[in-house]
């Protein structure tokens, strides 16, 4: 039966069944807290079963996830302590918002009354480097004029 199988078959079929040989119908992978079952191959593809193992049947490991812990009932005065440290971590927040006003407030004062300062400087000097240079235009000028009265007197 063999030796007719193999005149049937074409080289190229025979090693490929060679290389690609059929798994087993009924091989299942496991992963975790799911199984993979392999299904019937179909012309257009392969086909899998995935089961989920249900929560009851997650190890004692992983955390169950129940409700969550009840609180403890409170007496009177906790609840007014825990009121009056929330109060004060209000007020300390506001104090803290407050103070950081002030400061960017007094930076921009800073910030302002520098920009003046250094517009006034550069106003002054201008005005003293224009008045400067129109006295030493003024002192050429006569110098100039004189000069001139000088020659015309000499002839």
């Amino acid at each position: 039966a063999y030796k007719e199988k193999m005149k049937e078959l074409s080289l190229l079929s025979l090693i490929c069944s060679c290389f690609h040989t059929q798994p087993h119908p009924n091989t299942i992978y496991q992963y975790g807290d799911m199984e993979v079952k392999q299904l019937d191959k179909r012309a257009s593809g392969q086909s899998f079963e995935v089961i989920l193992k249900s929560p009851s049947d997650l190890s004692p490991e992983s955390p169950i996830l129940s409700s969550p812990p009840k609180k403890k009932d409170l007496s009177l005065e906790e609840l007014q302590r825990r009121l009056e440290a929330a109060e004060e971590r209000r007020k300390t927040q506001e104090a803290q918002v407050l103070k950081q006003l002030a400061e960017k407030r007094e930076h921009e004062r800073e910030v302002l009354h520098k920009a003046l300062e250094e517009n006034n400087n550069f106003s002054r000097l201008a005005e003293e480097k224009l008045n400067y240079k129109m006295e030493l235009s003024r002192e050429n000028r006569e110098a100039h004029l004189a000069a001139l009265r000088e020659r015309f007197r000499e002839k």
